[in-house]
Formats: C-alpha cells, structure tokens, sequence
C-alpha cells in the first residue's frame, strides 16, 4: 500500500533512514493497554532494545507502558524519555558494577537477577549504599520455542537464566541477604513465537513451579514472563497490529496467579516492528545473465537481521507502478552476505526509485552499526515531517 507513504516528503531526504508510522504505533499501544486491561493484574513493559529511537519511547512512555532494560545505556534512555523508575525493570546475563549501582541510584523497580554470583554482587553494592534491592529470578524453564535458534532463550542449553533446579537453593540464599528482597520470579523463552502452544508450555511450567515453592512456603509477589510474541512480516499491511487479545488471553486461561500476584510483560517487536520502515534509494539495475540485481544504498550496516537471522522483511517500490521484475536487493557492503532479499518481484526498478524494507521497526535502527565507516542511518517520525 504506497499510499501509506508520504512519498513526495520522504523523496528530500537522505537515504537511507528509518520512517515511522505514529499513527500505527499509537494504535497498536491502544491495542496493547486496551487488552491487557481486561485482566486484573496485568503490567506490560515496553522492551528497550527493540528500538530506543527517542522519539519512539516518548510515544510508547505517553502511553504508560514501563520500560524493560537490558544495559544501563537502556535505563539512562528510560530515564531520559520519562519513564518512571518504579516502572523500570532491567534484566541481562551480564550487569557490570556500573550498571547495577545506576539502577540502585534511580530506584527502579526490580533487577532480574540471573545468576548466584550476580545475587550476590547486588547485595554487596546494595550494602554499600544502604539500600535494599529488588529482584526477580529469571528462571530457564526448558521450554521450547518455534521460532530461530538465535533468538531461542529459555532451553537449558542457553546461557540466560537459573536452572530450576537450583530455583530452591537460590531463593533460600537470597532470603539469608540483608540488602536484597525477592518480589518475583522472571521468564523469557524467546522472540517472535507466533503459536500460542508456546506460551501454554511456560504456563504450565510457571504454575508446576509456585507449586513447588509453595510447599516450602515460599511466595513472591510478581511473575514476569517475559514477551516474545512476534509479528506478521509476510503482510505488513494485512495484518499490521499482532494479536494481542490472544496472547494476554493464554495468559489469563493458562496461568494460575495467586491471589494478589501481578503478572509482567515485556513486549518489544510487537509493539514497533510494524510502524518502522526502512527507505533505502536505488543505486543501480545492475543486469546479468543469471539474474537482475536492484543495487541500493541501504546495506547490512542499516539493517542487519536478514543476513543475521536470514529474516525475511517485505520489500515494496515506492516510486514505480511498472510491471513487476525478479531481482536480487543487494547492498553497497563489501561482504557476500549483505543481502536483503534474492528473486523477489518488485514493479520495475530505475536508479533513484525510492524502496520500502517494511516491518523493520524492531531490531533495526538500534542494531545498526557504522562498519565500512559509514554513517548511521536517521530516524524520522511521520508527525515531524
């Protein structure tokens, strides 16, 4: 759908550079809050490392979601764009002294805490400060997710988490601690799931879980079970919101809550992939004997999850209605892997077209790097232009 772009607006700028749909963004947080309120209970966080484009978290804070950080970079950016710090949760396998002394500083609500050793260093920090730290404990429950091996979190093979069962002991440790208070347990089995089935399983083992606890009368106040749901990369415009009535739904069915318990989400690429659209500008049609390659000025650089997950992104002509034509969308890297797409059709591509890489809001403005020193792409909301 061309129409949704404001082609004459975005043709005077430099490409490439990321656009923004404010309005769909808007609508898929109504979408969000709208469902997650019809349970009791419900907190959702907004996940920062899916795209910290400020403008983009001043939305998403406007809102009222709480922000999920997985770096102190990411607190100091919650921080900047308003988030309030008992909002703030901050998660990650590695959390350096820095890092953790800038959560206490701020008082966020709580640290999902993944290791004893961690544990431990939280304590410590804490002590020095006088101050009592909140944690969760992010649990590797050995659940399975249909989705990429990259992006797979929560099997016992991967690095994130306590094993459970070690969950007992660690608890029992951290209730010894002066300067650290359990308040949850923390989950998180991977990205982009799209059968429910998956998030049924973590269910399930949450609910075996507060039962095993409970018989050693070990209770904590919030389960958070991370995000993951994913989105409908094959038709952008179709299906532009993800369904959020039944992922919060499973939940709701499917998770046994104590009376009194809040249940956390943490949702990223469902909130922004939509809206964010990656505008890149034809260099050259280059013609070959094999096959026709649209040379643009975007590159892995801009957008690396093809070349890094071989993730598929919809890629549209905004400047030509001509007859469609097979080509392979490459980039200027200079590596064989910067590939967007190969034998896709595209309405006829001429030097200085204007294409759209869509549902590139997640993971894509904020992975860009500047290898073969080249500038970062500019990110743009469709209100300021």
């Amino acid at each position: 759908m061309k129409g949704i772009f404001p082609l004459e607006k975005l043709e005077r700028l430099q490409t490439p550079f990321y656009y923004y749909d404010a309005e769909l963004l808007r609508q898929t947080l109504r979408a969000i809050n709208q469902e997650a309120g019809k349970h009791e209970g419900f907190c959702v966080h907004y996940a920062i490392k899916a795209n910290a484009n400020p403008k983009v978290l001043k939305i998403i804070r406007e809102a009222g979601l709480g922000a999920d950080c997985v770096s102190g970079g990411e607190i100091e950016a919650s921080i900047k764009a308003g988030f309030p710090n008992n909002k703030i949760v901050y998660a990650g396998v590695g959390k350096s002294d820095w890092e953790i002394n800038l959560g206490l500083d701020n008082d966020i609500f709580c640290f999902n805490v993944e290791s004893i050793p961690e544990l431990e260093v939280i304590n410590e920090l804490a002590a020095a400060k006088g101050k009592v730290a909140r944690v969760a404990f992010r649990l590797n429950p050995n659940v399975g997710a249909h989705t990429h091996a990259n992006i797979t979190t929560g099997l016992a093979e991967n690095k994130f988490g306590i094993d459970m069962r070690d969950m007992q002991t660690v608890i029992e440790k951290a209730l010894q601690m002066q300067n650290v208070k359990v308040v949850g347990l923390h989950f998180h089995i991977g990205s982009q799931i799209l059968d429910m089935g998956d998030f049924e399983a973590l269910c399930n083992r949450v609910n075996e879980l507060q039962n095993e606890l409970e018989r050693h009368r070990i209770r904590v106040e919030h389960i958070n079970v991370g995000g993951g749901l994913g989105i409908d990369y094959q038709h952008p415009n179709r299906v532009p919101i993800p369904d959020f009535k039944d992922f919060f739904d499973t939940y709701a069915k499917k998770l046994k809550l104590r009376d009194g318990q809040t249940l956390h989400f943490e949702l990223g690429r469902a909130v922004v992939a939509q809206c964010g659209t990656l505008i890149t500008r034809t260099l050259y049609i280059k013609e070959g004997r094999a096959k026709n390659f649209c040379i643009v000025d975007a590159g892995f650089t801009d957008l690396i999850r093809p070349a890094l997950y071989q993730a598929y992104h919809k890629i549209e002509n905004l400047s030509s209605d001509e007859a469609a034509e097979t080509y392979d969308v490459v980039g200027p890297i200079c590596e064989s892997t910067d590939v967007f797409a190969k034998q896709i059709d595209l309405n006829k591509a001429h030097r200085g077209d204007l294409l759209a890489i869509r549902s590139a809001g997640a993971y894509g403005e904020i992975m860009a790097s500047q290898y073969n020193c080249r500038r970062l792409p500019a990110g743009y909301i469709s209100e300021e232009l």
